[in-house]
């Protein structure tokens, strides 16, 4: 009888038993979660761009063909990725000035009704006349233009005594103090009045191939016919007997 329950009793205990803690092979098997490190890329998006320094102009839009990548003097070798934006920046500004001082060469020599009539000649010479004649108004365009890239600065330039810290840690030398902010797309300063920017990262980089197609050809045109009214005198549309 003792015997019987002895038995009992170690069958009953034996069924309260933990079990076995399971291996460090098993705890692996059951822990293991398989997670997908993405690694933040070094440069912000703008635009649908992201700056890639082993590409041609860091992958920013403006190449066609033929001519492909056009750098034969090699400005933009060996660059670092503010200098390369801060030349684009410069090459879209000149661009936008150019195509409209291409279209004012055009139609201020021929159709300007401001200041009485008062204006005439090679548009070389408007801007002088209208300092002669009209001072005030003189005035008020240069306050308009130093508004006007007061602004840009502040959108789109890290304010200059922290951009020459932060050049100066970078031992980049030859920037003047000038650099983008790195959220900054160059050129984009946010003024579009009529909506025409567009949303699709493709269809923004076709629009801004396009401006700076244009521009570069504006550039050339305005140096030109600047050139040609210095060399003779005469405006554009005399040369061609009008």
């Amino acid at each position: 009888m003792k015997f019987f329950l002895i038995a009992l009793l170690a069958t009953s205990a034996s069924a309260f038993q933990l079990a076995p803690a399971p291996t460090a092979r098993s705890s692996a098997v059951y822990s293991e979660v398989t997670e997908e490190v993405v690694e933040a890329p070094a440069f912000p998006t703008v635009n649908g761009w992201t700056a890639d320094p082993k590409a041609f102009c860091l992958g920013l839009p403006g190449s066609l063909p033929p001519v492909g990548n056009f750098d034969p003097l090699g400005f933009t070798t060996d660059l670092s990725v503010p200098e390369i934006k801060r030349f684009r920046e410069a090459e879209v500004t000149h661009g936008r000035v150019a195509m409209l001082a291409s279209l004012g060469y055009l139609v201020g020599e021929s159709f300007h009704p401001l200041f009485g009539g008062q204006i005439t000649g090679p548009a070389n010479t408007h801007l002088a006349q209208v300092e002669h004649v009209a001072p005030q108004f003189f005035f008020a365009l240069a306050i308009a233009i130093g508004m006007a890239e007061t602004t840009r600065a502040l959108v789109g330039w890290v304010p200059p005594v922290q951009a020459m810290t932060t050049l100066a840690e970078r031992e980049e030398r030859g920037a003047f103090g000038a650099l983008l902010r790195d959220g900054y797309y160059p050129g984009d300063i946010g003024f579009d009045p009529l909506g025409l920017k567009p949303s699709d990262p493709k269809e923004f980089a076709e629009m801004q191939t396009k401006e700076l197609q244009n521009g570069r050809l504006a550039m050339l045109a305005a140096a030109g016919m600047c050139v040609q009214e210095q060399v003779d005198g005469k405006g554009i549309f005399e040369h061609f007997g009008f």
